[in-house]
This record gives C-alpha cells, structure tokens and sequence, in this order.
C-alpha cells in the first residue's frame, strides 16, 4: 500500500489515525529517505515502527542541496534500480522461503527500468540543448537533470522542499533570468501554488506544465504507476520544449 495518495505534496503530507494504524500493522515500510519524510520523522522513530523502517535512499550518491540532500532520487530511474535491490534483500531476508521469488521479480523490473532510461534519453534527443533549461515549482529535477542532459534554471520556490516561501527578490532574479534565457515553460506539480506560477508565466511568457513528481496521479490519470508516470512527464517535458 501507498502512503502518500495521488497527487499530494509528500513534502506537506501529514499522517492521519489511520495511516498510523497502517504504519504499526506492516512487515515492511520502504522509505525514499534523504529528509524526504521529515514530517513523518517522530512516527517513524517510534519503538514499534523503527525496526521496519528500510531507507531506500541510503548509500545511493546523494546530491547535496538547501543544507542538506537533495531527496528526489526517484527520477533518475537508474537511482530507483538500486531501490529494487534494497526491497528484494529485506523482503528476502523476512521470508527466505520466497528470496528467488523476490529476486526475479526485482531482476525483471530492473529490465523494465534500464528500458525506461534507454527511451528517455531518446525522447531528450527531440530538444536541442540550448533548450535543457528546467525551471520547477521547487528544486525537483536535480537527478533528472544530471541524467539526461539539462540545467535547472531555476524555481519558483528555491528550496529542496515545496513548504518554503519564495522572497519577492528572488522571484525578480527568477524572472529576469528566464527572460534572458528565453525559457519556454514552468513545471509544477499538482498541488503547487497555480496562481504564483500564473503570475510568472505572464511576465515571462513561457507556459505552465504540470508533472507528477512527488505522488502518482490516480488509477484513472495518466501517471498511476512509476514507469507510467515517467514517461508521461518525460512526454510533457519534451512537448513543452522541443522547438
């Protein structure tokens, strides 16, 4: 079971009675880890939850950001083939009766990853590379970015975390900067302040794209799976900038 439902802020996500129950009833709760669950942090240290906490996040090569780690290492699917090795090796371990089980299921996912980068670099090859130019709601697509190619530019909110308040110089600086580099839209995700990205795309004529980057979209939209919702924002990226 998912924590986080669809389209929600992970960063704003804040654990309800239920959720709780379902914390203390699992085997199990994979974490993405890297500060990404600050907010559920004194939940997740309690004496009946600690123990299956597994931090998919740990020993990947982490990008530093805003103090601390940048946490959004989902979208470099290399990053998440690491995951699948850290959920084959703890579920394994609780019930070694099933460890090949578990082992060529994640091998077959991996196979479905390495798929995955391979037609996103293919999509990226669609933008020329003067126009790589990302600008977010927040400080997103770091790894993204590295992986296949861009520059962030910029966000609307210059932080690691979605919660942060952008100053009104720094939004100046933003636009100024946009402008210069002709930048040709803003992405952000769902929940995300439209008004403020509105505001932006009218001084600076670029346009507003939304991307599924912290939570998958629903059963019924168009990103309710991880390699789906990949490529539908890797889809939307490259429409937004291509020429």
């Amino acid at each position: 079971a998912a924590l986080i439902p669809p389209e929600a802020d992970p960063h704003a996500f804040e654990l309800t009675p239920r959720d709780l129950q379902l914390l203390l009833s699992a085997d199990f709760i994979f974490a993405n880890g890297a500060g990404l669950e600050e907010g559920l942090e004194p939940f997740l240290a309690l004496p009946e939850i600690r123990g299956k906490v597994v931090d998919l996040s740990a020993d990947l090569p982490l990008r530093p950001l805003d103090g601390g780690w940048d946490p959004h290492v989902w979208l470099d699917p290399t990053l998440v083939m690491k995951w699948t090795e850290k959920i084959a090796a703890a579920l394994s371990q609780r019930f070694p009766e099933h460890a090949e089980f578990f082992e060529a299921r994640a091998e077959r996912y991996r196979a479905a990853l390495a798929a995955l980068d391979r037609w996103i670099q293919e999509e990226v090859e669609k933008i020329p590379a003067e126009r790589r130019l990302l600008v977010t709601d927040h400080f997103s697509l770091g790894y993204f970015a590295v992986r296949y190619g861009f520059s962030e530019v910029g966000a609307l909110v210059p932080s690691e975390s979605s919660l942060a308040e952008p100053s009104a110089q720094a939004l100046a600086e933003l636009v100024r900067k946009m402008r210069e580099l002709r930048v040709p839209a803003i992405f952000i995700s769902p929940a995300f302040n439209r008004a403020l990205a509105e505001r932006v795309a009218a001084e600076t004529g670029a346009q507003v794209v939304i991307l599924y980057i912290g939570a998958l979209s629903g059963p019924q939209g168009p990103a309710p799976d991880y390699l789906s919702l990949m490529r539908e924002n890797v889809r939307r990226i490259v429409e937004a900038l291509k020429p």
